[in-house]
């Protein structure tokens, strides 16, 4: 390639989509922005400061990267390790607005439980997503004589750098980022689900946080795991970073606001659905925290869920029987739902700090925020 004869928009389009296939040259690119000394609220986080601190909780990633079009991918989040149809974890939907694609949500409303792995992935892919996630249910030792599965599937429309309508993810690439979830450290920015999308106006992605309850409040664990593509005024740690980087709503009716969020809360508390929903509300208030304003065109949606093994529904009954636990009442949430909107505020900034450049579909080029400037206005907001 000639640079000498590019013109300076040419230029810059391909400089993004060289450094795009390359690990970012950026001291802050494998740093988070807690250890940069941005400040997070009051309650302390757990070992890995993500969603799977929640004891048992498994995540996995797929990936894909191909050509100069297609930039998209899947997470696949296990609440436990075990058989989930068979031991089905409590779980809630909260839908901070509606504009979306999340399969599987009528079932957990009207029962309470959830019983497949959750799923995200782009818009396009849900059915992919679906046909995935029951297969891979389908297969499960025990699960023989299973005839019917609800599928849990979210999404946002990574169009802008993917080629969404050729509908690239299938369902055994749902299924290998399934088998690939794993406990441990997760992988945040341009992967999985998060690969293609953007959020504020620069490269959004796959963030997460966790939050540990002092033993007081019951020692108990939320964990948060956000796919981030949704637009607002960004603000961090109280600066309006949106409106120091002229990329906020209406400003440029190309950043518009409009976009998705896909948020996923987890916990060991012991917490059926109805206060599983109460804590799914909350997780819209960290989401606001951070400038987000669900828009119109925003699918802004929660999915919260219990982990606390006293609370397995099983798929055998037996006729009559009666079901017993022990759950926390109402008096006993605050601090939970505090936990909640301090992950959610981080998971959301975490993607941001971990995303780096992307160039995808037609030549149209993301950029990654600009760390360095926002992290020299939050030291002189201090």
């Amino acid at each position: 390639m000639n640079f000498c004869y590019l013109e300076k928009e040419e230029l810059r389009m391909a400089l993004l989509f060289f450094l795009s296939f390359l690990p970012s040259l950026s001291s802050f690119s494998q740093t988070r922005p807690r250890e940069l000394g941005v400040p997070f609220g009051i309650l302390p986080t757990g070992p890995l400061n993500a969603i799977t601190d929640v004891n048992g909780l498994k995540v996995g990633h797929f990936t894909k990267v191909e050509g100069e079009n297609i930039r998209t991918g899947v997470t696949g989040i296990l609440p436990h390790g075990g058989n989930l149809f068979q031991e089905k974890v409590p779980g809630a939907i909260f839908v901070g607005n509606g504009f979306g694609k999340l399969a599987g949500v009528t079932q957990v409303q009207e029962l309470g439980t959830i019983e497949s792995p959750i799923i995200l992935t782009n818009t396009l892919s849900v059915a992919a997503g679906i046909e995935g996630a029951v297969r891979y249910s389908l297969a499960r030792p025990g699960n023989e004589n299973v005839q019917s599965v609800n599928a849990l599937v979210g999404e946002t429309n990574d169009g802008y750098l993917n080629d969404i309508r050729g509908m690239h993810i299938s369902p055994d690439e749902v299924i290998q980022a399934i088998e690939s979830a794993k406990p441990g450290a997760v992988a945040e920015g341009n992967v999985g689900a998060g690969t293609g999308t953007v959020c504020f106006g620069w490269k959004g992605g796959i963030g997460t946080s966790s939050r540990k309850l002092p033993e007081s409040l019951g020692g108990y664990t939320v964990g948060v795991l956000v796919q981030t593509n949704f637009g607002g005024n960004l603000q961090i740690a109280g600066v309006p970073v949106g409106e120091k980087l002229g990329k906020y709503p209406f400003k440029d009716a190309l950043e518009k606001s409009d976009g998705s969020c896909m948020i996923v809360v987890a916990t060991d508390a012991p917490v059926l659905e109805r206060n599983l929903e109460r804590m799914a509300q909350r997780a819209m208030m960290g989401l606001a925290k951070t400038g987000g304003i669900a828009s119109n065109g925003s699918g802004d949606y929660v999915i919260a869920f219990s982990t606390n093994e006293k609370l397995r529904v099983p798929y055998s009954n037996p006729s009559q029987a009666l079901l017993t636990a022990e759950f926390l009442g109402n008096d006993d949430m605050t601090a939970l739902f505090l936990a909640v909107i301090e992950a959610t505020e981080e998971a959301i900034v975490n993607s941001l700090f971990a995303a780096e450049t992307m160039t995808g579909k037609d030549g149209h080029g993301v950029e990654a925020l600009p760390k360095q400037e926002v992290l020299t206005w939050i030291k002189n907001n201090k």
